[in-house]
């Protein structure tokens, strides 16, 4: 197998093995649902196509367990269909979150709190009350990222991570991950910080991060934060956990590791011969593909403001727009606009082209194998962007969940590249 762990003389039998697993794992050789386990009783809000869902899938396993999605939630309808061909998935629902809870918040005196216990509105939450071993959720990201211009962290959507909160109480949750992107820290209505304290004042232990997937060893540059809450948790313990340092297990995956090289993950797709959307890359206009010629004749990863549309030249604080992608590199950071060089570093690092939605959800940490094909259907190439680009990356999910179990169980998680240890 070719592995390339980049780091030094010193890399570790361990840091081989878990390599050659996740290689394995992209690749289609790893299962990630095995029915004869014990279930762990599963929601997941704002579920997209379910990388973060498979993240936690993967976590349960290293605690013995089958995570089971009693149920999802997600406005796409389509992506539901898509993770529910990859995990076990017992109900989906399609409905606003603002309509499956009710809660209000009383911010009056110093410390906030909920005016009345939240309540779930609809029968397949309802019905978890009490059951839910995980949460996991990704409210909308668009109201505070970076990328957004005069809205960004000022956007009416961003009570939904308030929402969540009030859904994690109504049932109960034992333990909750809910991920967005790093500037929701930053944002104009405290969202966080509010969700944070009305946690705290029904029970739970609530710690956070930011990880980014390369600095733990993956080979994306993508970031994101985390906020795990623990209902009738220790809070010191739960930080040292999640921060890495309790000296348990799960410090191994939430320490700063040497990074992946994009080819390393889709280096064996580079003269994929399918013909399918999900097999091919977009076919470009003349001027995008003079520009993916000029990147590869001059030998250069960045497109010189004189090669770059009227709009673009005047002083673009996104250099990555029209890049190409270091073979030697982690990838960048995958979005929704994998599929025109003027979203991003999507051309490929070796080969005259954008990436393909394969070669994508490959960097998103999906492996083969994934339901984001059918046999009788081809799938749009926007709605392919959107499932992948949107996506958590298991990869990423794994580790954040795995000390989220580790907190509420106080056991140790065995990692599946461990038997691969000589």
């Amino acid at each position: 197998m070719n592995v390339n762990v980049a780091a030094d003389c010193h890399t570790s039998e361990a840091d081989v093995a878990r390599s050659e697993w996740w290689q394995g794992f992209l690749r289609g050789s790893h299962k990630w649902d095995d029915p004869a386990r014990p279930p762990l009783q599963v929601i997941d809000l704002f579920c997209g196509s379910g990388g973060f869902g498979l993240g936690a899938a993967l976590a349960a396993s290293c605690f013995g367990q089958r995570a089971v999605f009693q149920a999802i939630a997600d406005a796409d309808a389509p992506a539901m269909d898509v993770y529910a061909r990859s995990l076990p998935v017992r109900s989906k629902i399609s409905e606003s979150l603002a309509t499956i809870v009710d809660y209000s918040v009383d911010r009056v005196g110093p410390d906030p709190v909920f005016d009345y216990p939240p309540e779930l509105l609809h029968s397949a939450l309802a019905a978890e009350v009490g059951s839910t071993d995980l949460l996991i959720a990704g409210p909308p990201c668009q109201g505070h990222s970076n990328l957004n211009n005069h809205t960004r962290r000022n956007d009416p959507r961003n009570d939904l991570f308030v929402a969540t909160a009030a859904i994690v109480v109504a049932l109960g949750a034992r333990a909750v991950v809910i991920e967005n992107v790093p500037g929701v820290l930053r944002s104009h209505s405290d969202v966080v910080d509010l969700a944070r304290r009305l946690l705290l004042s029904e029970g739970y232990a609530v710690a956070d991060r930011v990880l980014r997937m390369d600095e733990l060893g993956g080979w994306q540059t993508r970031a994101r934060y985390f906020m795990v809450a623990i209902l009738d948790g220790a809070q010191e313990e739960l930080e040292s956990i999640l921060n890495g340092v309790s000296g348990r297990k799960t410090d191994m995956i939430l320490a700063k590791q040497a990074p992946q090289d994009v080819l390393w993950a889709i280096g064996d797709l580079v003269d994929n011969a399918g013909n399918s959307t999900f097999e091919t890359s977009p076919v470009q206009g003349p001027e995008n593909a003079r520009r993916i010629d000029f990147l590869f004749d001059e030998d250069l990863h960045d497109l010189p403001n004189s090669e770059r549309p009227d709009c673009h030249r005047d002083g673009t604080t996104y250099t990555s727009v029209y890049g190409r992608m270091h073979a030697d590199k982690p990838a960048p950071t995958i979005t929704t606009g994998i599929g025109t060089p003027g979203q991003g570093r999507f051309i490929h690092p070796s080969r005259r082209r954008l990436i393909t939605p394969h070669e994508a959800a490959r960097i998103q940490c999906f492996p083969d194998g994934y339901g984001f094909c059918t046999v009788d259907e081809e799938q749009p190439r926007k709605a392919l962007a959107k499932w992948i680009g949107d996506a958590v990356p298991p990869y990423l999910g794994m580790s954040v969940v795995c000390a989220a179990l580790t907190a509420v169980t106080g056991k140790q998680p065995t990692y599946p590249w461990e038997n691969e240890i000589g």
